[in-house]
């Protein structure tokens, strides 16, 4: 039986309380998308990303992304919420199909806080498993990555190849 814990509007209302939230659509490039993949160590299932960005007085507080994934017959709908220097700040479990008993305890998702992307942010390294639950924490540990690495590309400066004719540097 499904399990619906949180809507979007209600779980990013909780994440920004009292924020202006704007949901802003990206179609990720060849290129970003091959940088999105080699950072999280894994295929992308989508060019199309939603980031929730929440500003507090016009300053940027953190984004949420949202990742629906198969655990092992069935969805997981997680958010994922990244601060402005690209750590997890909230991670929250919206939807669970599969049966309860393999649901992450709130207190295995705690470990994410605060974690920015590296190579130690993987299942059996700074990533304690859960017994029983074994093929939920890798699809946990996996959308927060791929999380990690959408926003890491989505922020990165643009590339342009450009160098200005003054300088040779390259161009802004």
């Amino acid at each position: 039986t499904a399990a619906t814990f949180s809507t979007q509007s209600e779980a990013l209302e909780r994440a920004f309380p009292g924020a202006q939230v704007e949901r802003i659509g990206h179609v990720l490039t060849e290129a970003q998308l091959a940088k999105a993949a080699g950072l999280a160590g894994a295929k992308l299932p989508s060019a199309l990303v939603a980031a929730y960005e929440a500003r507090r007085d016009g300053q940027l507080v953190g984004t949420a992304y949202f990742d629906a994934h198969r655990v092992h017959s069935q969805q997981e709908t997680l958010m994922i919420v990244v601060d402005p220097d690209g750590r997890v700040e909230d991670l929250q479990v919206l939807a669970f199909a599969e049966p309860p008993k393999y649901l992450a305890p709130s207190a295995w998702m705690k470990q994410f806080l605060g974690r920015a992307l590296d190579d130690r942010l993987r299942l059996k390294q700074d990533v304690q498993g859960i017994t029983g639950a074994t093929l939920t924490a890798r699809a946990t540990t996996k959308a927060v990555r791929r999380t990690l690495a959408i926003h890491a590309v989505l922020r990165a400066p643009p590339v342009t190849g450009h160098r200005s004719p003054l300088t040779g540097r390259p161009a802004p």
